[in-house]
């Protein structure tokens, strides 16, 4: 199953990145999802870890994102590897997804100083 290679949600979740919006991101969240940013780390509503990004974008708004890695794996979730870049610091983001019900969905996020 080869739905993040060329897939719209992919290209979708990454400008979401790109732009610091989180609102956008958390389209694409699932339910209920991990979220390791920084200091914070633990599994949170769809709303909660919209608030969550949401104040990691304000503090640490966008200079550029690089996907380094993407791909499927075997259990058939797929996933993104990225370096959000700040004026101040990077950041390695790691994004897993898996489809449910024809949709795709973070299930989770990690934002981690370089």
């Amino acid at each position: 199953m080869a739905f993040i290679t060329a897939d719209k949600p992919a290209d979708d979740i990454t400008s979401a990145i790109r732009n610091g919006d989180a609102k956008s991101l958390a389209k694409y969240f699932h339910t209920n999802l991990d979220v390791t940013i920084s200091d914070t780390e633990g599994t949170y509503s769809k709303a909660q870890a919209e608030m969550i990004v949401k104040d990691f974008f304000s503090k640490n708004p966008p200079k550029s994102y690089k996907i380094n890695h993407q791909g499927n794996s075997t259990d058939g979730s797929g996933f993104i590897i990225g370096t959000y870049t700040t004026s101040q610091t990077t950041f390695k983001n790691y994004i897993l997804l898996k489809k449910f019900a024809d949709k795709i969905h973070i299930i989770q996020l990690r934002f981690e100083k370089e």
